[in-house]
């Protein structure tokens, strides 16, 4: 088995179009009907603003599966410490024997995530996007705005959080960083009317976006509520969509966004695609330039098994890891 440290995974696999497609390529499989993945089992820790996630799956015809421990606790930030950590085991999908340990701490993790928002944009989004809004201004937010950039061109940033400082710092980033026009605004509302496409990255428990905001041609990606307690969207956004998306509807329905909506009734179940659907051609996504289009995301195994294939692949080509016999 090899083992990898979060140091040479970053420098194995930075954010790009090879890991955006790789998760494309996971999606793909799920909307072929050739992913085999289990309900997430999920833990949470009130007590400590805790929860943890595992995920697998394993796509016929591949030669391995992941298997990921994911861990968000949320008043770690005020520790010194990230929010967020884990780690995957990757087994021969032919032996079941464990072949690689990958200590990321979460950062694949997060590179997925944003890998997936990329893969949404791409289907989903308008062809122009002058003006992105994000909602959250964490690890994650970051990561969102760099993978849109590798498939949708933008030129605004706009910033809201419910912690003003920190839209205030990650615009400031984007600027630096990105080289685009940013700014943090206090007012949610002006984020979401001003803004072509929207990215919600948090984990609030209560409805940020409303309906009444949005306008003809918008985009939205909602990634946060991956717990049936969390919701980012106000039910009535899912009534005002022309085309409703998740990952995985079975597990949408339960514990993301649209599942709020559908105990409402403004979203019918039967009208949720599936974004690896849209990815196989089995349904259309974006089919007119005024539609308004939300997706779920509430995070996949064949996502995790993806980034972790792609990760060993790498480890193995350029020697980097221990084995542990």
């Amino acid at each position: 088995m090899r083992i990898l440290v979060q140091s040479d995974i970053r420098r194995l696999v930075p954010l790009s179009l090879d890991v955006v497609a790789a998760v494309e390529e996971g999606f793909r499989a799920l909307g072929q009907g050739r992913v085999s993945t289990p309900p997430v089992l999920r833990l949470d820790l009130p007590e400590s603003h805790g929860e943890i996630d595992v995920k697998t799956a394993h796509a016929h015809g591949w030669d391995a599966f992941a298997v990921k421990m994911s861990t968000g606790f949320f008043d770690n930030p005020a520790r010194g410490l990230p929010s967020g950590d884990g780690l995957m085991v990757l087994f021969s999908a032919e032996t079941g024997t464990p072949v690689a340990l990958l200590l990321d701490g979460g950062y694949l993790t997060t590179v997925r995530t944003a890998a997936a928002g990329a893969v949404a944009a791409q289907w989903l989004a308008p062809q122009r996007v002058d003006t992105v809004g994000l909602v959250g201004s964490g690890v994650q937010a970051w990561f969102q705005l760099c993978g849109l950039s590798l498939v949708r061109p933008y030129r605004r940033v706009l910033v809201w959080s419910p912690t003003p400082d920190h839209a205030r710092q990650l615009a400031e980033r984007v600027g630096r960083e990105l080289h685009r026009e940013a700014e943090a605004l206090a007012d949610l509302e002006r984020v979401v009317r001003l803004s072509d496409l929207v990215v919600t990255a948090t984990p609030s428990r209560a409805a940020l976006v409303k309906a009444q905001w949005l306008h003809a041609g918008q985009h939205i990606t909602a990634m946060g509520a991956d717990g049936p307690d969390k919701q980012e969207l106000e039910s009535d956004v899912w009534r005002r969509a022309d085309v409703a998306v998740c990952d995985v509807r079975s597990q949408a329905l339960t514990l993301g966004d649209s599942h709020h909506a559908a105990e409402a009734g403004t979203l019918d179940p039967d009208r949720l695609l599936e974004l690896g659907a849209v990815v196989a051609g089995r349904c259309p996504g974006r089919t007119a330039s005024g539609q308004v289009t939300v997706c779920d995301l509430t995070g996949t195994g064949i996502q995790d098994t993806a980034v972790a294939r792609l990760t060993y692949e790498r480890a193995l080509a350029e020697e980097v890891g221990q084995d542990l016999c």
